[in-house]
Parts: structure tokens; sequence; C-alpha cells
């Protein structure tokens, strides 16, 4: 178990020290400012890293913000990146994007050379490129961890030929089987989570602490979207969801709460919305909270609105701590969520749905308990982190070979 203090590498290690000569550099670099899924799932891979085999590596193009705040509360330490990044989120693809790639690349090489890093593990489209191009020109080893959907660009024209391995986060993720495709590289290999962790938490508790922070009776049904508002997630149908609901049952008391940060202004557009349809008192912004689970045990219901989301971590957070589901029916959600036997599944994109699932779990308390006992079961067994760190080292070793594993450079927390 890693300790809760940060351990920041830059203080505690220099460039060149070697901590046992027989594991395998790790490095984890992240581009991003954002906290998502991808920080989380990795953030139980590198704890739970076999230490005899393997050192993780985290490096920080941002070192002041969220991302570097997770990681130093959780006690993970981090280097920063060695150059700054300049390709920013879904950048063009154009000649700017190309010469800003080519003056980050040529640092990023120097670094891990430096650090003799073995292998090099990207977790998003901005890193795949830059420092899967920097990983191959080292001598490194590249995976690519595939979050998004298989129709992604990355994934269609980059992917068959930069990465040595590729791992996808579901079936709907992996790449299509063709003549130029990744496919015959890629494994399934399903995200990690703490599945004792959510052992102890009081729903009773959780949902009257949630209750006080919005100031609601306690006979309002609490239904949450949980992740980033970025338009694949249809923040706006959640909202347009609870006005169904409250059309279709007036006399229900409901909140609707947001818990995540926003990209393009979509926090404002979901406002406006609510109050287009009359429902903006219904309508709560909790912002990111971390960590989350208590947030999530406190809620009636979490409503998945996402469209071709590759696999949700909130779904299965929200199984783990007895919390009903209620997802559309779209992306890598049917790959856990059973209809009606660990959950609901709903047509995507329909509002009128999301209401009348929440309406039968409401007025069947016999259909809600079977609902969640049964999907805490299959969850527990399907993603603990000692499946999803023996499937990632399995790959590892196969990358390096148990003979080809450099000698570590500088040690990981």
């Amino acid at each position: 178990m890693v300790s809760s203090a940060a351990v920041d590498l830059r203080q505690s290690e220099a460039p060149g020290v070697s901590v046992g000569g027989h594991q395998a550099v790790v490095c984890f670099p992240f581009i991003g400012d954002l906290v998502g899924g991808s920080h989380m799932s990795s953030l139980g891979l590198i704890r739970n890293l076999p230490r005899d085999r393997f050192v993780p590596l985290v490096v920080l193009h941002h070192t002041d913000g969220p991302v570097a705040e997770l990681f130093r509360r959780e006690g993970i330490g981090f280097v920063e990146a060695p150059v700054l990044n300049r390709l920013e989120r879904a950048a063009p693809r154009n000649g700017a994007a190309v010469v800003n790639v080519v003056r980050t690349v040529p640092g990023l090489v120097k670094f891990l050379r430096a650090r003799n890093a073995s292998i090099v593990h990207t977790n998003d489209g901005r890193t795949h490129l830059i420092w899967g191009l920097a990983a191959r020109i080292a001598g490194s080893k590249h995976l690519w961890h595939h979050r998004g959907d298989a129709t992604s660009f990355g994934l269609r024209h980059v992917a068959p030929w930069l990465p040595n391995r590729l791992v996808a986060v579901s079936k709907f993720a992996s790449p299509r089987p063709g003549f130029f495709s990744a496919a015959g590289k890629c494994s399934v290999v399903h995200s990690p989570f703490d599945v004792m962790k959510m052992d102890g938490f009081d729903r009773v508790e959780a949902r009257n602490n949630v209750l006080a922070a919005i100031g609601c009776s306690p006979d309002t049904k609490l239904l949450g979207y949980v992740g980033t508002l970025v338009a694949r997630k249809r923040p706006i149908l959640f909202v347009e969801a609870i006005a169904a609901l409250k059309r279709l049952s007036p006399e229900t008391k409901v909140a609707g709460l947001f818990f995540g940060d926003a990209l393009n202004g979509l926090d404002e557009a979901a406002r406006s919305r609510a109050e287009a349809l009359g429902v903006a008192d219904c309508i709560h912004f909790m912002g990111f909270r971390y960590p989350g689970e208590a947030w999530i045990a406190g809620l009636d219901a979490l409503l998945v609105t996402a469209v071709n989301e590759p696999l949700g971590r909130t779904l299965v957070e929200a199984m783990l701590l007895r919390t009903p589901v209620i997802a559309a029916d779209s992306g890598g959600n049917p790959e856990v969520v059973e209809d009606g036997r660990t959950g609901m599944l709903v047509p995507a994109d329909d509002p009128d749905e999301f209401a009348k699932a929440c309406l039968a779990l409401f007025n069947n308390s016999g259909l809600c308990d079977h609902l969640v006992e049964t999907a805490r079961g299959e969850v527990r067994s399907r993603f603990s982190f000692e499946r999803h760190v023996h499937a990632i080292t399995s790959v590892y070793e196969n990358l390096i070979g148990g003979t080809g594993m450099r000698r570590s450079a500088s040690a990981g927390p």
C-alpha cells in the first residue's frame, strides 16, 4: 500500500540512481489537466504494480493543477515533463500540429533514454502520439491504452503502426479487424477497481449527507450524472430526463446532481436547458468531488446518459456501492450492465425512457434490491485490481521478455 503522504520524485531521486538492477521502468506520462477515468484507473495500476519486477515513473506536463493534486493526495510520486506540451486537446491535424510534435519529441527521447525506460504506457490521444513517437525513437516499448471508441482517428490510422501493443478497456473500444488495423496486437483489459473499499459505505448516511449538501427534504429522489461534462456523455440529455420525470410524475420530488468539471461551456448549456424546461431548481452542479464514492453511494440511481462510451468507471463504482444503474444501451455499457439483471438499459438519447426506468425503480423496491445485489456480485469478480494488474503485467512481460528488462534509473513511489 502506498503512503498517503505525497512523494515527489523531483526531490527524492536524481537521474541515474539504480534501485535494484532487475526491475523494468514503466513510464506513465499525462499531458492534460482535467481528472478523468484514465487517471483513476492508472492510479490503481501504479499502486499495485509488483515492485520487484516493475518501477513506475509518472510524468506530468502540468504539475500544479487537479491531476497533480490528485497524485499528491494519493501519495503517487511524479516528475515534471522535460518539455512543454504544445499539442492542444482535439488539435487539428495540420502543419502546425506536426511542427509542435517535432519540437516536443526530441526532449522526450532524451528523457526516456536518461531514465532507461523499458516501457511507455500512454493513456490518452495526445500522449499516444507524442510519447509513442518518443518511445519508438528512444528504443522503449510502447503500450497504447485505448479508452476511446473504435472509430477514433488515432486508433484507425496511428495505432496500426505506432505502438508495440494495444490494450482496450472494452470490446466496443477495440479496433475492428481489417487490412490496416491494430486488432492483431490488441487485448481487452477491463479497468481496475478497489472492490473491497466499497464495503465500508453506509448508504443511509451517504444519502443524508447529499441531501444536506443541496438542502433538500428526505423524500427527494437523488439522481446523479458522474463524470466530465462533455458532449459524448450527454449532460443536456440528463437535464431532459429530469424534466421528463417531473412531467410523467409531477408529485415526485427529484434532484439531478452533476458531479464533474465541464468542457466547452456545457455546464452553462445545461443550466440554460434546465431553465427552459422549468426544472432549474431541480438541477445541482456539484463540481468535481474526490473521492467520489461517498457521493455515488448517496444516490438513488446513477444515470449514464453517455453514448459510445467505451467503459465508464462510474458504472462499476455504482454497482459496487449498491447504487442502481440506468444506462444508455450504447457503447461499452451493455458489456457491464445486463438489462433487468444487474441494471437497466434504455434506448440512447431518449429522456422519456430514462424517466420511465427511474419510476420503475422507485415503485418496485424488490426489483431495485435484486438489481443492486446481483450487480455487486458480478462486478466484484470481474473488475478487481488483481485481475487488472495480472493482465497488464502479462502484457509488459510479453513486450520486454524475461531477459529484456533494463536497469532502473529512477525509483517510483
